[in-house]
Formats: C-alpha cells, sequence, structure tokens
C-alpha cells in the first residue's frame, strides 16, 4: 500500500519541529551538534523513527548524544504537543542514521580507486 500524503506531510512537519525544538528549546549539551536527517512515519501515526546524525565520528560522543535524545525526548513530544496540532503526538524513536558515513566510505574508496591508477 502507497503512503499516503498525510503521513509525508506529518513526517516533514515532525523533522522541522524537532530540530528546531533541539535547536532552542533543549539545554542538553550532549545534544548540541545532532541534526534530525529524516522522520518515518508508522501509518497510523502512532510512532515515528527520527533519524539523526552527530558532526563528531567518535563512538563515545555518539552514544552520548543518543542517550541525551532519549533523556530529552519527554520535553520534544511536549513541545511538539504546543506546536502541532494532531490528537496524539507520535511515539519518538531515535536512531543514528549511518547513510551519511556510508556515503563518505564510497567515496573515499572511489577516490583511492582514482589515485591508484
Amino acid at each position: 500500500m502507497a503512503k499516503s500524503f498525510r503521513v509525508d506531510r506529518v513526517g516533514m512537519e515532525i523533522k522541522r519541529e524537532v530540530n528546531e525544538i533541539l535547536q532552542k528549546k533543549v539545554r542538553d549539551p550532549r545534544v548540541s551538534d545532532v541534526t534530525i536527517t529524516d522522520v518515518q512515519m508508522l501509518g497510523d501515526l502512532s510512532a515515528a523513527r527520527v533519524y539523526y546524525t552527530i558532526h563528531s565520528s567518535l563512538a563515545s560522543d555518539n552514544q552520548k548524544a543518543q542517550t541525551g535524545l532519549d533523556k530529552a525526548k519527554g520535553t520534544i513530544k511536549r513541545e511538539l504537543g504546543k506546536n502541532l496540532t494532531m490528537y496524539k503526538i507520535p511515539d519518538l524513536i531515535f536512531i543514528k542514521d549511518e547513510s551519511i558515513e556510508y556515503g563518505n566510505k564510497i567515496d573515499q574508496m572511489l577516490h583511492d580507486l582514482r589515485n591508484k591508477d
């Protein structure tokens, strides 16, 4: 079944709002460098997978960011409730977005192949 227009629209709105909330409302230094890259909603809008990236590649920073996002989940949901006109705010599941690192790895491999010739 195709995703509905409403699900996509709500996902984009949640992405925009969560980025803004992280910048302006959450004071936790662990999430200061976090950027939301994508939001995938379930069809019934009960849950949202929120993909994020962090500028640091250190494993300790990644773990701190995940912990900070999990701790800030209540604040983020409360602010979403104030800013969005939805009957029920979806549960937020924060997932580290590995696609950027994967793309950088592929670029580096291609670069190495070009230099090898």
